[in-house]
């Protein structure tokens, strides 16, 4: 049969995971990036404003996540991941509530903490209550119900409105709640409330996420691959003759090389697929698969980077309550290496990122009025703000973050067979049944993968179960 050639077309998550995963089975990969860096929507960048190494956004993982800490596992990255089980809510003027695991078995686990936390009212804490044990069983895959429906339907309070809901799971999603489908919504309750305490386990990078990236491409270079940057793939023809693909390639506007695989993997978003479909072949299905793609919806982060010129918190992350900001990252207590980045007047600088999630309205905002608002709202988190000097700060604007996830998108998530032959999709809104996550970009590579096994007679298994449930959720859910 000899050694089977692809082609993948995508640097994110998704194409990285397919590509490495492929490459670890004995295949010939070439992965085909348009820019100079891996890792698309979850990225880090040299951002000559501030002569710093930023993320495009602060990206974590959960202890749920099995196929993306699979991924970083084969790439040996695995322990370049800081772990918390604790989750900090701060609101203005200073109070905290500490939520995080106690020794009670699964769905209790969380309890302690949470009848503790002052942030939610005795009404609150019942509402919230009667929310998750409504939630303990699945909610159908098919129901059209949204999130927002829900929680009329469930009587919750403002506190749990404004605390938890909007704020902790919207977030999650990065949604608005009269948006999100009800199935993915209780799907996050579950995974990170009620399986488990490992599976509510949050994860951030150690290192700028460049750098993490570097693990992948040295896999796939170290087992005979390639990758390729600042390359645009312009169209793709099938040789059905010679049965390969014909992958018509430009760099900085100039045609290159052609790029022939037996193989080729789509792993790219959904709007990036819809412009390239009028440059594929004909096919049955195409028509299908365009009209899927016009269903989705993309939602915004942004991004707050600040340094100062002293600690304003020893926290690691927080979430900040009440206002527009939603979420803090202390990247100099996650990635230490930030204390001391050179030998100038700007070493040991305190650097936060500040994350914003679910609103047009900051995204819409000037750079210099954006940072200003999420500075001053800082300070009524971190009084210490109010005394320390901002040394430089940088605005990022992640339009196309994630995809929106409302009642039945799932008909719009298309499995990693595509129309053509030989041709296979990845990319976190294909079908994993995951919401817009690094998790499910990293499913869909490995769906994908697991495909190309089976289309050259040699199938292989890539994707990891999700996490089992624990403790009385063995029993329950």
């Amino acid at each position: 049969m000899g050694t089977s050639t692809v082609t993948v077309v995508g640097g994110g998550v998704a194409g990285m995971s397919a590509a490495c995963a492929l490459a670890e089975a004995g295949w010939r990969v070439r992965l085909i990036e348009r820019r100079n860096y891996l890792g698309g929507r979850a990225a880090s960048f040299f951002h000559p404003g501030v002569s710093e190494t930023i993320d495009n956004s602060q990206h974590v993982v959960f202890g749920c996540c099995t196929n993306i800490l699979g991924f970083y596992q084969r790439i040996g990255v695995a322990d370049q991941i800081y772990w918390t089980d604790t989750m900090t809510m701060i609101e203005p003027g200073g109070r905290r509530s500490k939520l995080g695991p106690s020794p009670l078995p699964a769905p209790l686990h969380a309890l302690p903490r949470f009848l503790a936390a002052p942030a939610f009212s005795l009404k609150d804490k019942f509402a919230l209550a009667r929310a998750f044990q409504a939630l303990i069983r699945p909610v159908p895959n098919d129901s059209s119900e949204t999130l927002g429906d829900w929680l009329r339907r469930h009587h919750q309070t403002k506190g749990a409105l404004e605390h938890f809901w909007k704020l902790v799971i919207a977030s999650a999603l990065n949604a608005d709640i009269e948006t999100i489908g009800m199935p993915y919504a209780a799907k996050v309750i579950r995974e990170l409330f009620l399986a488990s305490a490992t599976a509510g386990r949050m994860g951030m990078s150690r290192v700028p996420l460049s750098e993490l990236y570097a693990g992948a491409a040295r896999s796939i270079q170290q087992r005979g691959g390639e990758i390729v940057y600042n390359t645009r793939v312009e169209s793709a023809t099938w040789d059905d003759s010679a049965k390969r693909w014909s992958i018509a390639t430009s760099r900085n506007g100039a045609a290159a090389e052609p790029v022939v695989s037996d193989y080729l993997i789509l792993a790219v978003p959904f709007e990036s697929l819809g412009k390239l479909l009028p440059a594929l072949p004909p096919a049955d299905g195409a028509t299908k698969l365009a009209a899927q793609i016009e269903r989705h919806v993309h939602w915004p982060i942004c991004s707050v980077h600040l340094w100062f010129d002293r600690e304003i918190t020893t926290l690691p992350h927080a979430v900040l309550l009440d206002r527009e900001i939603h979420w803090l990252y202390n990247k100099s207590h996650i990635q230490p290496q930030r204390r001391t980045v050179a030998a100038d007047a700007q070493a040991n600088l305190h650097y936060v990122e500040l994350v914003v999630s679910t609103s047009r309205r900051f995204a819409a905002l000037p750079q210099a009025e954006a940072i200003a608002l999420a500075t001053k709202e800082l300070a009524e988190f971190f009084p210490s703000v109010q005394d320390a000097r901002l040394i430089k700060s940088a605005l990022i604007k992640e339009q196309f973050a994630t995809f929106g996830v409302p009642p039945a998108i799932d008909d719009a998530r298309p499995t990693p067979i595509s129309p053509w032959r030989n041709c296979f999709l990845a990319g976190d809104w294909t079908s994993t049944g995951w919401p817009s996550t690094m998790e499910s970009a990293a499913r869909s590579g490995h769906l994908a993968a697991e495909a190309a096994t089976r289309a050259v007679g040699a199938p292989r298994k890539f994707l990891i179960p999700d996490l089992k449930p624990r403790g009385l959720m063995r029993f329950l859910g």
